[in-house]
């Protein structure tokens, strides 16, 4: 071995120890004669003390030596001088007094200090680098720590780990697919695994009884700070159980690994709550519990109020719902204005509002429209109390719920409410098994098909799809999903039944997921599973607001790689080779041979905001034609001997001449109305 120590694991035991240690120069502070250097490595930093008279001609590696090199380092453990300890690091009170040295790689000049804050997109294409900084370190080792600790549970609870495949089959339902072409059966592609979940239940069926995997996962979605295009995610799944057997193993894992990693002990029992309180008092299934803002359902009292805004909502089957703002009466008008905004983009057509002065005054355009009475009802129905403020939104439920949700956490933001540094876990329960989409006309599965209803809303799969409940469970910490689970369908009749609610054909159902619903006729026992996401946990225990600070090489929004230039273009060989020149080609042809000769014109002109005159119709079109005639001639053209070419580099400066411009009706040809050799513009305020 090159060393014999980690550089941040010297102590004061190591005393008077002839160690070796290999690290990166940090900092080297020359003292004429004597050179101190910090040199670093993932444990930690050293001081090491370098003096000329013990190193002799080796001293001059030292002197030329770079920061961010690499040298390896022999000598003797000391202690530092009083006026020189550093309480700062764990290795502070030693120091190594080096007898011998030796460059083993000069670094070139670094494109970024790594004790400087720089742009992430900087950091990102060189995160080689950015990974030596401390905080990065410090956040995959820790990372390390809570993956180990989930596996050492589960290893203590009789799980067995077990990896399932990384090239599947499609199948359609939920987040797109990341595909793979076959070499070996060309036009045919495997599906990277949105997640292990059919493999795992078919291990239930296989009798492994409790599995779990740190599993790799991929979907094609749009990318945000808390997701990734690929992630880890911590899944299992245990044979014999139901809901609640699920739910008190989470709770105990989660404890464990809080306990071991955070040394904070989670004592009380996790909160448990339906989807449908959740959405109702707090507007979110993910709902946020570091504070309270509940929301407040005033339908009734707005139904027979005297406010016909919210009344004629409440007459056309929306609902009134608001938050009291404990304190609230000292938000500025700019401050109303910004939650304001927040809630129009949201959906909202407004925000009415009512402000309890400390001295018990009622300020707010509402006392207009409401009378005493109705003012009252809802000040007693929302607990306020002078110095408060009660904001109100009144549409469609599913719009209030949204509106109402993302001002909770606003308002929360503003006093200071979501501590990065405060955790609270929660169960939220009983989720609807189907969500409707309106883009594809049909009921989806809300989590996956292989979720099993409650028993007694069975019947609901054939008159009403939106009343069924599902046996599925979210874990949610501060206001963010770590995961998702369920109880699965194990009995063949009712996962069929369940393919029939979603829309599929028996041809549908077994081209999908035949091989599975083979597999339930042969003995399938009870079984239920959960997985989280292990970068999500990791970023909230850290404190990150990005996944990507946990994450040692993760993509940017556009699910690009600044550091590999990942995705990018293959050789015409490897397109060969997988077949995918014949689809190319054959889309190529395709875009030869469409036929340009039915040009929109007017559409075109629509989309260029431009007024022209009916005669000059033929000869745009014409145009357009040329110019496409143009381009596909340009794709024909070999350019295999174009070579690059110096210019003479010539000066391009010219004086600006003066010439006459254009005629005042020439420049007015086009516009749609003109008055007296103007153009006239159509009074649109009055």
């Amino acid at each position: 071995m090159l060393r014999t120590h980690y550089c941040g694991n010297i102590r004061e035991s190591n005393m008077k120890s002839y160690v070796k240690v290999c690290g990166w120069v940090n900092t080297k502070r020359d003292m004429g004669g004597i050179i101190f250097l910090d040199l670093h490595d993932r444990e930690g930093t050293l001081q090491i003390v370098c003096d000329m008279e013990i190193l002799k001609d080796k001293f001059k590696i030292i002197e030329s030596v770079k920061n961010q090199s690499v040298i390896q380092v022999s000598g003797k453990v000391r202690l530092r001088d009083d006026q020189t300890i550093n309480p700062k690091i764990a290795t502070g009170t030693v120091e190594v007094y080096a007898q011998d040295c030796k460059l083993l790689s000069e670094a070139a000049p670094m494109p970024f200090s790594l004790e400087e804050d720089v742009r992430e997109d900087l950091r990102l294409k060189y995160r080689f680098l950015d990974i030596r900084r401390e905080s990065m370190l410090s956040n995959l080792k820790f990372r390390h720590k809570i993956q180990k600790l989930a596996q050492d549970y589960l290893d203590s609870d009789g799980f067995i780990n077990v990896e399932t495949p990384m090239l599947t089959k499609s199948t359609p339902e939920g987040a797109r697919d990341y595909l793979v072409p076959s070499r070996l059966h060309p036009g045919e592609f495997y599906a990277l695994p949105q997640s292990p979940q059919i493999f795992k239940q078919l291990l239930m069926v296989g009798g492994i009884d409790k599995y779990y995997q740190v599993a790799r996962c991929f979907r094609d979605e749009d990318l945000r700070a808390d997701r990734q295009p690929e992630f880890t995610q911590v899944d299992m799944e245990m044979s014999f159980v139901e809901q609640e057997d699920v739910l008190k193993h989470l709770e105990k894992l989660f404890k464990y690994i809080f306990k071991h990693s955070m040394n904070i002990e989670l004592d009380e029992r996790f909160t448990r709550i339906t989807w449908k309180t959740a959405m109702d008092r707090y507007g979110s299934d993910k709902p946020d519990l570091r504070f309270d803002l509940p929301i407040v359902d005033i339908t009734d009292i707005s139904k027979i109020c005297k406010f016909s805004v919210f009344r004629n909502v409440v007459d056309s089957g929306g609902v009134v719902r608001a938050i009291c703002v404990k304190g609230g009466d000292v938000f500025s008008r700019s401050q109303i204005d910004e939650l304001t905004k927040t809630a129009v983009t949201f959906g909202a057509k407004g925000m009415a509002w009512i402000s309890l002065r400390p001295d018990g005054e009622i300020y707010s355009i509402l006392t207009k429209y409401f009378s005493k009475e109705d003012i009252e009802a809802i000040i007693n129905r929302t607990e306020a109390k002078n110095g408060d403020f009660i904001l109100f939104c009144a549409d469609k439920l599913d719009i209030v719920r949204k509106v109402l949700g993302v001002l909770r956490l606003e308002i929360a933001d503003i006093f200071g409410l979501r501590r990065k540094d405060d955790y609270k876990i929660l169960f939220v329960t009983d989720f609807p098994q189907f969500e409707y989409s309106e883009e594809e006309g049909r009921f989806l599965a809300m989590h996956h098909p292989f979720t099993m209803p409650y028993p007694e809303d069975l019947d609901l799969l054939d008159t009403d799809k939106g009343a069924v409940r599902a046996q599925a469970y979210d874990v949610v910490l501060n206001g963010v999903e770590l995961g998702s689970g369920s109880v699965r369908i194990y009995d063949a009749k009712v996962q069929e039944k369940m393919f029939q609610a979603l829309g599929f054909s028996a041809e549908e159902i077994k081209e999908r997921f035949g091989f599975m619903v083979d597999s339930f006729k042969y003995g399938t026992p009870p079984h239920a599973g959960f997985a989280f996401g292990l970068d999500r946990l990791v970023m909230l225990l850290t404190g990150s607001n990005s996944l990507r600070e946990v994450i040692a090489f993760p993509k940017i929004k556009d699910g690009s790689c600044l550091m590999t230039s990942a995705p990018n273009v293959v050789d015409e060989e490897q397109l060969e080779v997988l077949k995918l020149d014949l689809f190319r080609a054959e889309i190529s042809t395709k875009k030869k041979h469409k036929n340009h000769s039915d040009i929109d014109v007017d559409k075109v002109v629509a989309l260029a905001m431009l007024s022209i005159k009916e005669e000059e119709k033929e000869k745009i079109k014409e145009d357009l034609l040329n110019i496409i005639e143009f381009a596909n001639q340009l794709e024909k053209a070999d350019i295999s001997q174009i070579r690059e070419k110096e210019l003479e580099v010539v000066n391009v400066f010219r004086k600006d001449v003066v010439t006459n411009g254009n005629r005042r009706d020439e420049m007015l040809s086009n516009a749609k109305t003109k008055e007296d050799g103007l153009i006239l513009v159509k009074k649109v305020v009055e």
